[in-house]
């Protein structure tokens, strides 16, 4: 016989109830109705590589009840709206939906997107205190050239034809 404390902890389980009058999604998920907008109307809007439509736009994302992204299968979920004009930048926001036991991000309430804001400046090279570059050595292990230099001579039987003399 169990206590009546084991039993209520078998039977409620860890998971968040969705709340009602909240729409169901797969997996146990529930659905999140996220405004999406830009600095400039019409911009085209895709959601995971497909075309959500043209801002201003309402996106459903499907995420678990305590409001982060669900793992459908992939490790993130991307929302990228295309320029209209030239001098106009692509943007792109990404959010981690915790797979492999990877960072979760939480459902944002709105996505504005400023399409004149130009894409951040690529990381350099920048080596890290005490730990020089790995040094190959002379000859490098690689190239067009042979590891040997010289001629190779084999003579005598075929014992002695894996010897380099």
């Amino acid at each position: 016989m169990l206590p009546i404390g084991a039993v209520v902890i078998l039977l409620a389980g860890c998971a968040t109830p969705i709340p009602p009058g909240a729409e169901r999604g797969p997996h146990g998920t529930m659905a999140y109705l996220v405004p999406v907008d830009a600095t400039e109307p019409g911009v085209t809007i895709y959601a995971n590589g497909e075309n959500a439509g043209v801002t201003p736009l309402t996106l459903k994302i499907f995420g678990d009840p305590d409001g982060t992204f669900h793992d459908f299968g992939s490790y993130e979920f991307v929302v990228q709206a295309l320029p209209l004009k030239t001098n106009q930048y692509l943007q792109a926001r990404v959010f981690g939906t915790g797979r492999m036991f990877t960072p979760e991000d939480r459902i944002p309430d709105r996505i504005h997107f400023d399409m004149n804001r130009p894409p951040p400046p690529q990381p350099t090279y920048v080596p890290v205190p005490g730990y020089p570059p790995y040094y190959y050595g002379w000859p490098y292990p690689y190239g067009p050239y042979p590891y040997y230099y010289g001629a190779r001579f084999y003579f005598g039987p075929s014992y002695y034809r894996y010897h380099c003399w």
